[in-house]
This record gives C-alpha cells, sequence and structure tokens, in this order.
C-alpha cells in the first residue's frame, strides 16, 4: 500500500470538491494536522474515517485504498466488510476504554488508601509498618502505571497490525 500515492489521491479529491483541510477536518470531526498527516502519506486513515472520507468525496473505499480512480462498482461483500471491521474496531476501542477507566478508577482509590495509610502512620518514624506501607504503597502505585502503560502499548500496536492485515487482504481481494 502506497501512503504517498493515497494521500495525494486525497488531496486530489479534496481539491475538486473545493474544501480546504480546515473545512474537512471540521466534517470529519479530527484536526487539521490529521487531515495534512494523511495528504502527506504520513499516517493512514483509520476504518471509520475512511468510511466518512469516501461517503465525502462521494468516492469508492477501494479508489482510496488504490489511490486512484476506478471504473465499475465496488464489490458489496468488500463494503459490507468494510462497514463490519470499522464497527468492531469501534466496539473493540470501547471495551478498552472501559478497561483503562477501570485501570485508573482503581489507581485513584489506591492512591487514596495511600494517603490515608501516610496520615495514619505519619505519626511513626520507624518500625515494620512504616517500612511496610511505604515500599508496599509505592509499588502498587508504580504497578498500576506499568500496567497502564503495557496495556495502551499492546492494545495500540494489536489494533494497528489487525488494520494492516485488513486493508492488505481486502486489496488482494478487489
Amino acid at each position: 500500500m502506497d501512503l504517498k500515492k493515497i494521500g495525494m489521491f486525497l488531496k486530489e479529491q479534496r481539491k475538486e470538491k473545493g474544501i480546504t483541510q480546515e473545512e474537512l477536518a471540521q466534517i470529519l470531526n479530527v484536526s487539521n494536522r490529521t487531515i495534512s498527516r494523511w495528504e502527506n502519506g504520513r499516517n493512514m486513515l483509520d476504518f471509520d474515517v475512511l468510511i466518512e472520507i469516501a461517503d465525502c468525496y462521494q468516492i469508492e473505499i477501494r479508489e482510496i485504498l488504490d489511490g486512484e480512480r476506478k471504473s465499475g462498482n465496488m464489490n458489496k461483500e468488500v463494503e459490507e466488510t468494510v462497514l463490519k471491521v470499522a464497527d468492531y474496531t469501534s466496539v473493540e476501542g470501547q471495551n478498552h476504554n472501559k478497561r483503562m477507566n477501570r485501570l485508573f478508577l482503581f489507581a485513584i482509590v489506591f492512591y487514596m488508601i495511600t494517603l490515608l495509610f501516610e496520615g495514619y502512620l505519619g505519626n511513626v518514624k520507624s518500625g515494620f509498618f512504616k517500612g511496610f506501607s511505604d515500599g508496599f504503597l509505592k509499588g502498587g502505585m508504580l504497578g498500576i502505571i506499568l500496567v497502564g502503560f503495557i496495556m495502551t502499548s499492546r492494545y495500540g500496536k494489536r489494533m494497528r497490525d489487525f488494520k494492516m492485515r485488513i486493508l492488505q487482504k481486502m486489496k488482494k481481494s478487489l
């Protein structure tokens, strides 16, 4: 997949419509920097945006993926598959957000417990409980941060890999 070619094609389509990057960004609810990155071939569109931009430009999804106009109609099954994949990625993203929200809620609760223990044990200058609480609570907070980082990085890579596999399969089927 040639991102530069796709980017040039998207730029041509936008200019044919007579709209600016800022106007397109408002229509698609993204930043104009995002539009610029697509048109310069630095980033690929997400599936849900791919469908929206195809509708906006009144072109087929395969034309965007190929970076050129095609004659003939897109296979209805392929179009339905793309729509299902877009729905799947949206649902997967929502599920991931729910998991991350739970993790951060747990982090907040853990932090509140840390503050309570520090206030309660603040008068104790030494001893087992003071050392244990400091180490345990600080370690717990670090653990939560690390788990959040791992979850977000694994999720992002997994979704990017999934999208690239689907796009490659779609291109082969066209």
